[in-house]
């Protein structure tokens, strides 16, 4: 018996030990890539560890004469904002979802669930013409609202999943001291839920951080460009600088990865927070 406990949690560790050694091995070889002259690239001539010596050709884009650092901070000032616009309004939301009953419930509840099943490229045109009547075009704030009215569905489904399982109890001793609902939800109601929250915040981030579509159309200016956008702008009709290209990559990617690294640990309980009724 004690045998076979060992084994199986021998077994258990060498698949998580290869399951995060091929999750990491595409960032591993993107920063490889980066690290080879493209040249070399292009030649197939790609060494299967990088050259360290070439660690500073990695910085070399913010140096460059394209406003790279810029994008990624026009990158920076659209996913936090699309993440804390989403996370206000789907906190909100999925409160009156999960604690009142109103005529129209249920059809609001599908109705955010069906803006999941609309492509992004299907709108591009009527989104388009609404942005230039309302004066969003070359706007990070237009970006933010776009990428909310995306983003913010999803949210609030994990955060009422996460309420339903809040006992009602809890609210109700608030209430006898004579807070209202805002209070409730406020002191009550969202530090019980924060590792939903966490796990929303991840999926609103990314969101943002990673939308191109709707980026690359309504930001015209070169300057209002996000890094996804500026990314693809390395990419030539006659040449592409490769190593330039996974440098720029390697960068855009840091950022995506520190933030889901601080919140990881509270993800997974965050998904499943109310799956389980008992």
């Amino acid at each position: 018996m004690i045998g076979n406990r060992r084994l199986s949690r021998t077994v258990r560790m060498v698949l998580a030990f290869a399951t995060a050694l091929a999750a990491a091995f595409p960032l591993y070889w993107m920063v490889n890539t980066a690290l080879t002259p493209s040249d070399r690239l292009f030649r197939g001539d790609q060494d299967a560890l990088p050259d360290l010596s070439r660690a500073g050709h990695l910085l070399g884009v913010l140096t460059s004469d394209t406003p790279f650092l810029r994008w990624m901070t026009n990158s920076a000032i659209v996913a936090i904002g699309t993440s804390a616009l989403s996370l206000i309004i789907a906190t909100m939301a999925a409160y009156a979802l999960s604690r009142y009953r109103f005529h129209g419930r249920g059809v609001l509840g599908f109705a955010l669930f069906a803006t999941q099943m609309l492509p992004e490229a299907l709108l591009v045109v009527p989104l388009y013409s609404l942005f230039a009547t309302l004066g969003l075009l070359n706007q990070l704030h237009g970006l933010i609202l776009v990428n909310t009215s995306f983003a913010m569905p999803v949210a609030v489904w994990i955060l009422k999943a996460a309420i339903d399982g809040v006992p009602y109890e809890i609210e109700e001793s608030a209430r006898v001291d004579g807070a209202g609902p805002l209070t409730v939800l406020r002191i009550v109601v969202v530090p019980v839920v924060t590792p939903a929250l966490a796990a929303a915040a991840v999926i609103t981030f990314f969101d943002g951080w990673n939308e191109y579509l709707f980026a690359t159309t309504f930001m015209q200016d070169a300057d209002r460009w996000v890094a996804s956008t500026g990314l693809a702008s390395f990419i030539g009709e006659y040449s592409t600088p490769l190593d330039t290209v996974f440098s720029a990559a390697v960068l855009f990617t840091v950022p995506a990865v520190v933030f889901f690294v601080l919140v990881q640990r509270r993800i997974v309980s965050g998904l499943t927070a109310g799956s389980v009724k008992g």
